[in-house]
């Protein structure tokens, strides 16, 4: 997914709101927008939102000397959704199809992004968003897929959004392997953020080599770009991961809920939908939509 023109008020956005959090004075959060705006001559359309994003979170790690601005915040996040861990799970177990409940779950709490928003309840939102209906709904595909895969690789999104993640590896057959982003940013689950929410003890974290806010394969480490090129099926969370990863040739499956404008637009859905999607370049595309 490429940029849009429609992507450079968000950036600012994230600048004034980040600036917020980490407490910086008018003119500090004006030399950010000043030093990013001087940037944007540089700024590459073809590059995903998710890349060009990166250097907004630099500046601002420069400009204030605090490499993880949202460290309180992503841990009263998890905190919260451990405590809504047992009703979910109850949820989860009482449905009639308890993975595909899993999935719902699991996609709900990709609400958890301050990238995109800040005021949210998180009990309140994740109840709505358990009412919704997919607006893309690849389910019978991703069973199929899923039962003949060995190797799986899950892309992990936010901190607090975790605990939801967690829920679905339960109801998974297979073990498969986390990824998290190797440095903090925004409020991107790190490895300590998977193991606050318990994931360690379910599936193995690793890391993806990057400090985008997304897997975009040239920008990770080479270990991980062998890695993900051979998984057997990669289910992917958020819309970072699909900005970063929806031109791939690569058995994806995105799970997501489409927040912004732009993203909604990629995916010609309405904003706010709920997504399970196999991805248009599914390497075995004849078998893919079955």
């Amino acid at each position: 997914m490429k940029t849009s023109l429609g992507c450079y008020p968000c950036f600012f956005t994230q600048i004034l709101k980040t600036s917020a959090v980490l407490g910086l004075d008018e003119d500090q959060t004006q030399a950010a927008m000043a030093r990013f705006g001087s940037w944007l001559a540089e700024l590459l359309l073809e590059a995903s939102p998710a890349a060009n994003g990166r250097q907004v979170y630099r500046i601002l790690s420069e400009i204030s000397g605090i490499e993880d601005p949202y460290r309180e915040i992503k841990d009263k996040c998890t905190q919260t959704a451990l405590k809504l861990y047992p009703e979910l799970k109850q949820r989860v177990r009482s449905a009639p199809d308890p993975l595909f409940e899993a999935i719902q779950v699991a996609v709900a709490g990709n609400l958890i992004d301050f990238g995109t928003m800040l005021d949210f309840d998180i009990k309140e939102d994740i109840e709505a968003i358990l009412r919704q209906e997919f607006f893309i709904n690849h389910y019978p595909a991703f069973q199929a897929h899923l039962a003949q895969a060995q190797d799986i690789l899950f892309l992990g999104d936010n901190a607090g959004e975790t605990v939801f993640d967690r829920i679905l590896f339960e109801e998974l057959p297979q073990r498969v392997q986390y990824v998290v982003r190797e440095k903090p940013i925004i409020n991107d689950a790190t490895f300590e953020d998977a193991v606050a929410a318990g994931i360690d003890g379910i599936a193995d974290i690793i890391s993806s080599g990057s400090d985008a806010p997304a897997t975009i394969i040239e920008l990770c480490s080479p270990e991980f770009q062998e890695r993900i090129r051979s998984a057997d099926l990669i289910i992917s969370k958020g819309q970072g991961n699909y900005e970063g990863l929806s031109e791939e040739s690569l058995p994806i499956f995105f799970l997501l809920k489409a927040k912004c404008t732009v993203v909604a637009e990629h995916l010609a859905v309405p904003q706010g939908s709920i997504i399970l999607l196999c991805s248009p370049h599914f390497p075995d595309i004849s078998t893919a939509y079955q």
